[in-house]
């Protein structure tokens, strides 16, 4: 009897079920996700068999100790945000109009790469700096942010690490604000994304991971160059005092040239400002050059995912357009095939030539 499986393209008009109420390894939304391409003998099954055969399925790639850990962290956002009390509970939905500055607001509603060029400046190729959040917006979620890691000391809680290396870092998902980082993602990063990185962004993005890093002699160190576990990265400067800690770009790479070195023409340096947002590739090499006196910064960072592109990266195993070292590559690779078929025909007029001559000898 042939073992059922999954169907190679999703059946988008099937309505998912909800599997919150079932106790599962796995997440409701990564279920009703991988429902639609459940095939037909399976998908008019009832909710527990088709649970169990998507669990059986992704058993196969996930190891229980992962499912076992995405549980623990589970429990822990869920504890946090049914014990949590924000300060500025204004902070967790997206109110366009108090959150968004009107210029930014109106540039997203024209949606042309006009409208978003008049608020904005390339200062590199790929890196565009703008401003998008109202003033009062950065102290607030400065108050907030020491609210939270305030509350998580008290009770005796671990932060969670942003990334690998940042220990004062606060991840804003898991105080619930990821409610008004999704629809600022779906309805205003994205947009702009449409247009300056088609390539990347696909329909949408799928995955936000938003958090505050704060740098300082006191508290993390600066970061070392690095690219970062985004498809798209927004960055933004909350608060800065003192000279020193500018942004060092260094090139785009992707997994195949993550230790290639940085090429002069790769090179560019630019001096963050409080209220600015970055937006470039995670991919897009950087680091934070050292400061020569003193010097403290808050970020607000929003790594946008998008699964498909990571997917089809798989399928594209060299010369990708984004990345600078496969750019060379293929421009290397073009010029010795171009010097190769110029031998040949420089061979073959030189044939020609001598045939010619030992006609008169």
């Amino acid at each position: 009897m042939a073992i059922p499986r999954l169907s190679l393209l999703p059946n988008n008009e099937h309505n998912s079920d909800n599997y919150e109420d079932l106790e599962l390894e796995f997440s409701s939304s990564l279920l009703r996700s991988l429902e639609r391409y459940l095939p037909p003998e399976i998908l008019t099954a009832n909710r527990e068999e088709k649970a169990k055969f998507m669990s059986d399925i992704l058993h196969k790639y996930i190891s229980r100790e992962e499912c076992a850990k995405a549980i623990r962290f589970k429990n822990y956002r869920e504890w946090i945000m049914s014990n949590y009390q924000p300060r500025f509970r204004e902070l967790y939905k997206l109110d366009p109009e108090s959150l968004l500055l009107p210029c930014f607001r109106k540039a997203v509603r024209e949606n042309t790469e006009e409208s978003f060029r008049r608020i904005m400046f390339e200062p590199f190729p790929g890196v565009y700096v703008f401003e998008m959040f109202q003033p009062d917006f950065f102290q607030k979620l400065l108050v907030e942010v020491e609210n939270m890691r305030k509350w998580l000391h008290e009770a005796k809680l671990m932060i969670r690490k942003p990334n690998n290396k940042s220990k004062y870092g606060v991840v804003l998902d898991d105080f619930g604000m990821d409610i008004m980082l999704k629809p600022l993602v779906e309805d205003f990063i994205f947009p702009i994304c449409k247009v300056f990185f088609p390539q990347v962004c696909g329909t949408m993005f799928d995955t936000q991971h938003g958090f505050v890093i704060e740098n300082c002699e006191d508290r993390d160190a600066e970061l070392g160059f690095h690219v970062e576990n985004s498809d798209i990265t927004l960055n933004v400067c909350l608060s800065k005092q003192s000279e020193g800690g500018e942004i060092l770009f260094t090139g785009t790479r992707c997994n195949k040239h993550l230790k290639a070195g940085p090429k002069p023409e790769e090179i560019f340096e630019y001096c963050h400002e409080p209220g600015q947002a970055i937006l470039h590739l995670g991919c897009h090499s950087h680091g934070a050059k050292a400061a020569i006196t003193s010097c403290s910064r808050a970020n607000m960072i929003l790594w946008c995912i998008n699964s498909l592109f990571r997917e089809m990266q798989t399928y594209d195993n060299e010369f990708r357009d984004w990345c600078g070292q496969c750019a060379r590559e293929m421009k290397e690779k073009k010029s010795q095939s171009l010097a190769s078929k110029r031998k040949v025909k420089k061979r073959k007029k030189d044939m020609i030539l001598l045939k010619f001559i030992r006609c008169f000898v």
